[in-house]
């Protein structure tokens, strides 16, 4: 009788070698940050409806001429529902297409004058949107916008260089304010742990007031006038215009859009984009995995500022074509609806920066033609930015359910070993 072979027991799974190490927990501000920002698509197309919706609502019950056709809205239902969607036409017909334009430049000049008045708001949406990316709160593109304008705008009026040269020159010098401004506020972040919020609030203030004060000096302010304003840059110092002098669109459009593939290659393709996301999920678990926080802090803030600075350098060489108190309107803070609507990704701010500049063109057509005041826009892009900001809020008004995180799928169970054995006689 031959010896029992027995067959080797299969492999058994490897026992637990201790307790596992917790993961670093993300800040509450950087969680309650990255929840505003990554929602989804549907919430944001709904937080623009809503608040159209409820603007539509506020201009009706304060407009005269709604209630006075509702008086015989039996009679002639029709004249009661012209009269509340007018406003709104006037707005489509203000920023889109003006159908009783004489010819066809008249009829396209309001979607090129969104374009225009966009231009800005995409360059300083970006910057707040890369902050936002990597969990910093960037609350001063106003200040980096206006710093960028501030170098830009000195360096097109007193430099004469050939032409060319000179558009990129005033291009680089808006890019190192903006970016300096910014970075600043990085390295305060990493190096004290100050707050960026605080930081970029003060920093504001700083800039507008400089401004203004730098515009009564003999080095800024235009000869022969009184006024706060610059002498006008230099012609080779401006961007070309795209469709002829009967429109304002300038070539500031084209780097914008150029800008935003550039945004989103360096969020998505490069190293560094990796690190700023990685910081911006978990900073925590981003230093413990070897990422310098406090570099990319500074970076993401030069970047962003740097962006900033870009849109500055659109109204100055672009629209404005000088310097005034008033460079920066109040860009820089709708820059942070445009890159929350946008959800802060590179496409999605250039469609909403296309969207704020279609209510800033055509808001104006809208007060014109039917005396609605155009506060009411800005009435409409905070109900915008609330309901951002609450996305159950949004998904209990259109009755849609909640998001409900998924459930890890358990590893499979290790299956106990079998041995076999035989007898061979």
């Amino acid at each position: 009788m031959a010896e029992a072979q027995q067959v080797p027991e299969t492999a058994q799974a490897p026992l637990p070698t201790g307790p596992s190490q917790p993961t670093p927990s993300a800040p509450a501000g950087a969680t309650l940050l990255r929840r505003i920002v990554t929602g989804t698509p549907m919430v944001s197309l709904l937080s623009v409806v809503l608040a159209i919706v409820i603007g539509g609502i506020l201009m009706a019950v304060t407009n005269p001429k709604v209630a006075t056709a509702a008086g015989y809205f039996f009679g002639r239902p029709g004249d009661t529902i012209a009269e509340i969607f007018r406003p709104y036409a006037a707005l489509v017909q203000g920023s889109i297409f003006n159908w009783e334009g004489a010819d066809f430049t008249a009829q396209i000049y309001p979607l090129v004058e969104t374009f225009t008045v966009s231009t800005p708001l995409i360059f300083a949406g970006l910057g707040v949107a890369l902050a936002f990316r990597a969990g910093l709160f960037n609350i001063g593109a106003q200040g980096q916008l206006i710093f960028g304008a501030l170098l830009g705008a000195y360096v097109g009026f007193t430099w004469h260089l050939p032409p060319g040269l000179h558009l990129l020159v005033v291009i680089l010098a808006g890019i190192v304010g903006g970016g300096l401004w910014g970075g600043l506020v990085g390295f305060l972040k990493a190096r004290t742990g100050a707050h960026e919020v605080i930081v970029t609030i003060m920093f504001n203030y700083v800039a507008s007031f400089l401004l203004l004060f730098l515009l009564t000096t003999p080095a800024f302010q235009r000869k022969g006038s009184t006024n706060p304003i610059s002498p006008f840059l230099d012609e080779d110092a401006l961007f070309p215009a795209l469709l002829g002098p009967q429109f304002r669109i300038h070539a500031g459009f084209i780097l914008a859009i150029l800008v935003t593939w550039g945004v989103w290659w360096i969020l998505n393709r490069s190293t560094i984009g990796f690190e700023f996301r990685a910081v911006g999920a978990n900073p925590n678990a981003a230093r413990t995995a070897g990422v310098n926080v406090g570099r990319a802090t500074v970076l993401v803030m030069a970047l962003a500022g740097a962006l900033a600075g870009l849109s500055g350098i659109a109204q100055v060489a672009g629209t404005e074509k000088y310097l005034s108190g008033g460079v920066a309107a109040s860009i820089g803070f709708d820059a942070i609806t445009v890159a929350l609507l946008g959800r802060s990704t590179p496409w999605g701010t250039l469609f909403a920066g296309l969207l704020f500049g279609a209510f800033r063109a055509g808001g104006v057509s809208m007060q014109a033609v039917t005396q609605t005041p155009i506060d009411i826009v800005l009435v409409i892009q905070s109900l915008i930015v609330l309901f951002i900001a609450a996305p159950p809020l949004v998904r209990a008004v259109f009755g849609l359910n909640p998001r409900r995180p998924k459930k890890a799928k358990e590893p499979p169970r290790a299956k106990a070993p079998m041995s076999t054995s035989g007898a061979a006689s």
